[in-house]
Order: C-alpha cells, then structure tokens, then sequence
C-alpha cells in the first residue's frame, strides 16, 4: 500500500513562513503529514504547491490542474488573505474560484481540508479604516469558505478565532504569519479533525517548539534582510489598493452611514453561493 498523498495548495501561511528549518521554511501542512500515517516509520507523502503571494486565481488556474494531476488522498486549500489587499476584490468571483477548487477534489473523492483565516488588518495592526475593509472582506471570504466547506464536505479549520491570535508568541515578527509555535497550533488542530474523521492515523504533531524562538533582534534583522523583499512587495501594492475603499470608510464614518457598508457586504456575502446554487440548477443549454 502507497503511502498517504497529501497536496498542499495556497499561499505564505501554508509555505511555511515563520518556521524556517534549514535554508527554508516548513509549515503546518509539513508538520501534519508526518502523523498522517500510522505504519512504523512512514509518514505521509506531501507535496506543496504553493506560492507566497498567491490568490484565489492563481490557485484555480496553477494549481489545481497539478494538484489534480497528483490524485492526491487529502488536498489542503487554504487561500484568500491575498484577495482581500486587492482593489480588484470580487466576493462574487472568489466564491466562483473557490467552488471550482473545491469540488474538483471532490469529485476525485479526495479528503478536502480548509480553513478560515484571521482578519489581516488586525493582525497587522493597521488603522481602522484600512483594517475595517479589510475585516469585511476576510469575513465573506470565511462565510463563503464555511458554506463551500459544507456543501463538499470538507474538513474545516475555524482559524479565524480564539486566544492564539493574540498571543504575540505564535506569531512571527512580521505580525501575519505564525511562528513554528503558531504553526504548530493548525498542524495538531487538523490531525485532531482528520483522526476523528479517521483519515489520520499516525502520531499527532507535537504542540511545543523543536527550535528555541528567534529573540527579538534576531527576528528584527529578518524582517530588516530577507523579509525586506516580502515587505517591500505587498507594501507597494497594499497601500494604493486600500485607499479607494479607506476614503470611502472614512466618508461613511463622518456622515454617521457606516452600518450602509456592513450590510452591503453582508448583502454581498448572502447572494455568492447563492448565485453558484442558482447556476448549477439552470439545464445545460441546448
């Protein structure tokens, strides 16, 4: 018998930044697959796709078709935190994306596994009228990921809450990804979740560190050199992208109508999936 495949797709959260081991970084997904077979010394057989920076497209269109291709047991898709910093922002369309992604595994009758994300405004510590965009958009792609999760019968990781967001020693010194501690956290949450689903059955991850975390200087001079770069690219994309929808929070604010953009987004979020369970019903065209 072959060893469990599992395929990785998404983003940074999933390549593993914030836990470097050697010249790269490992993850949670890496940190799951070693307990995803229970045979004596097999563990199970991981192959990422994913690429920081990575949207919700880039995931339909690159990845899917190897991870496809792959006939994979389990296929992680965690992804979306990268469409929320974009003026081009299309709850419509990540839902349509997402939908695509998700049952394509299914119909492979692949174990699906996703998540729901924290808000990145808050974790970066951003003002509010950049982070309260941002919140609704992360929101609508979590309830679109929610009901997407339900409908194909995923396994679904609630990451978007509880004490570790704001333990300040999960996370990396870049404020958006986790540390080897905070990766660990969704590596031995998603062994749990698969194990009672007994798709898991190897060792759980270890929860505490192997690593002693980076001090503080160490992690400055990383954000200062080899995250420079990362920093440098989604800062100069971030900020022109967030205006637009800044200048109109902060209109809204001043004339006392901000609950007029909850309710828009709430609006939003309602008509997505609704609008894929509408298309799937309408006959084939002749």
């Amino acid at each position: 018998m072959r060893p469990v495949r599992f395929v990785a797709l998404g983003d940074s959260l999933t390549e593993g930044i914030g836990d470097p081991v050697g010249d790269g970084w490992r993850g949670w997904a890496a940190l799951l697959a070693g307990g995803l077979s229970g045979r004596p010394g097999e563990r199970g057989e991981i192959t990422s796709l994913v690429v920081s920076g990575a949207q919700t497209r880039d995931v339909l269109e690159r990845q899917l078709p190897a991870g496809l291709a792959l006939r994979p047991d389990i296929a992680s898709v965690v992804v979306g935190v990268n469409d929320t910093l974009r003026c081009t922002f299309d709850i419509h369309a990540v839902a349509a994306r997402l939908d695509t992604v998700y049952g394509s595994f299914a119909e492979q009758r692949a174990v699906l596994l996703t998540a729901c994300l924290p808000e990145p405004g808050g974790m970066l510590g951003l003002p509010g009228a950049l982070a309260r965009p941002l919140a609704r958009r992360q929101r609508a792609i979590n309830t679109v990921a929610h009901a997407l999760s339900d409908r194909y019968g995923a396994i679904h990781l609630h990451a978007s809450e509880g004490a570790w967001l704001t333990d300040r020693a999960m996370w990396n010194v870049d404020r958006l990804h986790p540390g080897e501690r905070g990766h660990r956290q969704p590596a031995v949450r998603c062994h749990a979740l698969l194990a009672e689903a007994d798709v898991a059955t190897g060792a759980a991850p270890v929860p505490e560190p192997e690593f002693p975390a980076p001090s503080r200087t160490v992690g400055l001079w990383w954000l200062a050199t080899a995250g420079t770069g990362w920093v440098a690219r989604r800062c100069t994309g971030l900020l022109p992208q967030l205006l637009a929808p800044a200048a109109d929070e902060m209109r809204h604010r001043a004339r006392g109508t901000s609950a007029r953009l909850d309710l828009r987004a709430s609006a939003a979020v309602s008509a997505a999936p609704a609008a894929l369970s509408a298309a799937e019903r309408q006959p084939d065209a002749a």
